[in-house]
């Protein structure tokens, strides 16, 4: 497994097939994406699971975050999100966010982030908005 810094248009098949088979590829596109950072995970040069972060002042949002359907449940996003975090801590980023999936909410409480207000729907999928403290104030 290889972590690295990928391009959004990198990411675009992964959000895809993962997120939102059944809509036009570009819907999976993200106003910001051009300045965003995104990671990649490799097993044996395969892309097979992506994660962005935009960064605002001293918060780290995640978006798309996807890990083809072969690859899950095999640590990959989980290494993923913690290489994340270690990034975002390493250069002062003090809060980490995302809106959730209703069924990943567990997924994220593994990194301790906790819901915030209650849920809403998106494009027909139920979120929630999860945060967790990174740094100290």
């Amino acid at each position: 497994m290889d972590i690295r810094a990928i391009e959004w248009e990198e990411a675009l098949p992964v959000r895809h097939e993962v997120l939102w088979p059944n809509k036009a590829v570009l819907f999976c596109k993200v106003d910001g994406d051009e300045i965003a950072n995104h990671y990649g995970v490799y097993i044996e040069e395969k892309l097979v699971s992506v994660a962005s972060v935009y960064i605002e002042d001293n918060m780290a949002r995640l978006r798309k975050f996807a890990t083809l359907v072969e690859f899950q449940g095999d640590g990959l996003g989980t290494t993923l999100i913690t290489y994340i975090i270690n990034v975002l801590k390493s250069v002062g980023i003090e809060y980490f966010w995302c809106d959730a999936r209703t069924t990943a909410i567990g997924f994220y409480r593994k990194f301790n982030m906790v819901p915030q207000g209650a849920e809403f729907n998106k494009s027909g999928v139920l979120y929630v908005k999860m945060k967790v403290q990174l740094l100290q104030l």
